[in-house]
């Protein structure tokens, strides 16, 4: 007779099972999730989220508002979000009922401090040391997902467009997904990959977040109930808009590296005086607005447009966005079955898929480099 341990044993190595980690530019925790690509399908078997330590999360804060530290201070957080990272998947693996050994790898894609992709010697810089998170869950993983693509000649980013093609993609449709992470990214998928458009039209929740972090010590603003309750500054928006990357064309990424409290500091100096909910408003208008406005540069029609990421929680900017786009349908990726909080981890997984494949993962469409590439370096327990 064979037992029922035998039967699920057998079931599970039949499964293709990889875990796509992801912490976001928001740096509001860690995001993991377990997924089985089998038969060409996503099919989520478990997720779980962590919040960093406090002291790490302080330490991040810290070295993306002032992009200063130290040598020993690098060292540490890169081993400490490592240990974080390992964690989290560990515990989900405890939680999915599975074992180490039935899983084919991680896919983690580290915490961003740096993106740099058009400056001399561009580069760019995710910690979290794939070494440690494969001996501490004894998994093949798969990190530095980015910079093979930047020495083909790519931004590295965005990276999520190539399972948005993938996975998400519609013949009855046009179709666009967007992001709004820490980063605003959107993917506009298309009947082949190299017509696929993708970019980072500009901030989601960086700066709304560390504004109402600033004035209420408040990680975000739920349901952007804050905002709604201010007023647009039109003498700031307008100063706010007047950035550069903006009117730069696709390919095109960015980050908090120019996104961030000093910039919108430098804005706010010019205003006699202001009302921080009329801000909050503001800068949940500058990314509706400057969602919109990318499509309209890049003469792109939608008929509708998915949102994932934490801003797709956020009723009124959503309400925005569609304010803006009133011929579009705006709603989520909940709506295509793949959870709004899990569609970048889930897109990690299968770049780790593709990596230890040996398959390509980046869209030179998307990004701008020379050709396909394999994407990340694998790390292996044993």
């Amino acid at each position: 007779m064979i037992g029922l341990s035998y039967v699920f044993n057998f079931i599970f190595n039949q499964m293709n099972l990889h875990i796509g980690i992801m912490s976001g530019t928001s740096m509001d925790g860690i995001d993991a999730v377990l997924v089985n690509f089998s038969e060409g399908k996503v099919n989520v078997l478990q997720s779980h989220s962590e919040d960093f330590p406090i002291n790490l999360k302080e330490k991040l804060d810290l070295l993306v508002r002032t992009f200063k530290t130290d040598l020993l201070t690098l060292g540490e957080i890169d081993h400490q979000l490592a240990l974080c990272y390992a964690e989290t998947a560990n515990n989900l693996i405890k939680k999915a009922g599975v074992h180490h050994s039935q899983i084919k790898g991680i896919g983690c894609h580290g915490q961003t401090v740096f993106h740099s992709p058009l400056s001399n010697y561009p580069f760019t810089m995710q910690l979290g040391d794939g070494n440690l998170i494969a001996a501490k869950t004894k998994i093949t993983t798969v990190t530095d997902f980015r910079r093979m693509d930047m020495a083909m000649g790519g931004n590295g980013a965005p990276l999520t467009p190539a399972f948005h093609q993938a996975f998400l993609n519609s013949t009855k449709e046009k179709r666009g997904i967007l992001n709004l992470g820490g980063i605003a990214n959107i993917t506009i998928t298309a009947d082949e990959e190299i017509n696929v458009i993708g970019f980072d039209s500009g901030p989601a929740n960086c700066l709304m977040d560390s504004w109402i972090y600033k004035i209420k010590n408040e990680k975000f603003d739920k349901g952007g109930n804050l905002a709604k309750s201010g007023k647009i500054i039109p003498e700031l928006l307008d100063s706010m808009l007047r950035e550069e990357y903006f009117e730069k064309p696709a390919p095109k990424s960015t980050g908090r590296e120019l996104f961030n409290l000093n910039w919108l500091n430098n804005h706010l100096k010019l205003l006699p005086t202001y009302q921080n909910a009329d801000v909050q408003s503001t800068l949940l208008e500058l990314t509706a607005v400057t969602v919109s406005n990318s499509l309209i540069k890049a003469n792109l029609k939608l008929d509708a447009i998915y949102t994932c990421g934490g801003g797709a929680y956020n009723d009124y900017l959503l309400e925005r966005l569609q304010y803006h786009m009133p011929n579009v349908k705006i709603s989520t990726t909940d709506e295509l079955g793949v959870s709004v909080q899990l569609v970048e981890s889930i897109a990690f997984a299968w770049l780790a898929m593709q990596r230890i494949n040996k398959q390509t993962g980046n869209l030179p469409s998307v990004t701008g480099a020379s050709q396909n590439a394999l994407l990340g370096a694998i790390y292996e327990s044993k």
